[in-house]
């Protein structure tokens, strides 16, 4: 009886130590998943292609959300509920919107104390929290680009420096990437011809890409679990 039960217990810890870590991914439409019928795709669409099986991405990103309204609609509850290892935290478009519109944060005030409760409370429950700065919308001023949302990027930054959160610099790499394309070839990354913002499949997995070079150095733990 006694070695019946111990084995049993062993298969159980077995069982439990098979069961994949939990990644969520929170953000807005540049990170969400989309229908298959979409011409529009987001980066954390493809991140699981790069992890092993002991990693499960749960993507919650929603499309129109802000730092604000994805707290306010519950969102950020339920991805706590996830009981990730790993929250990716991508926002900056939305907020970045007019300051009369509901989804709107100021870059600086609002903006980082936001962040600031997504830090803190993923840290509560466990969690390790990754700062992801918004990439560039694609709006050339002749070479270069007009870079709307630098001042969330920073706001970013700086709340990563204070916290001590692994940093992932979209922004940046992002913007090195636009502007080494050039306003015609980036277009090609574009879910629509007019789209400034959204990507197609060939757009989100540059992103997707540009996100997962930086991982690793970012946060050290997760190189064991790439592929």
């Amino acid at each position: 009886m006694k070695q019946a039960l111990f084995l049993l217990l062993v298969l159980l810890a077995g069982a439990q130590a098979a069961e994949p870590l939990r990644m969520v991914i929170i953000g807005d439409s540049t990170v969400c998943e989309y229908p298959e019928a979409s011409p529009s795709r987001g980066w954390g669409h493809f991140i699981q292609g790069y992890f092993k099986d002991d990693i499960q991405v749960v993507n919650l990103a929603a499309s129109g959300r802000s730092t604000k309204t994805f707290i306010a609609e519950g969102r950020w509850k339920k991805a706590l509920e996830e009981k990730p290892r790993y929250i990716f935290i991508q926002f900056g478009h939305n907020d970045s919107h007019p300051a009369e519109r509901p989804e709107a944060t100021d870059a600086a005030t609002t903006y980082p104390e936001f962040l600031r409760r997504y830090v803190d409370e993923a840290r509560a429950i466990g969690a390790i929290p990754i700062l992801v700065t918004p990439m560039v919308r694609r709006l050339f001023e002749g070479d270069h680009l007009r870079d709307e949302l630098a001042p969330y990027a920073a706001a970013m930054q700086k709340v990563a420096a204070e916290k001590k959160v692994p940093l992932v610099k979209l922004h940046d790499s992002s913007k090195q990437l636009v502007e080494k394309l050039g306003e015609t070839k980036s277009a090609e990354l574009a879910n629509a011809p007019t789209d400034r913002t959204h990507f197609n499949e060939k757009g989100a997995k540059a992103m997707a890409e540009l996100v997962m070079k930086e991982l690793p150095d970012a946060e050290p733990s997760l190189k064991a679990y790439l592929k």
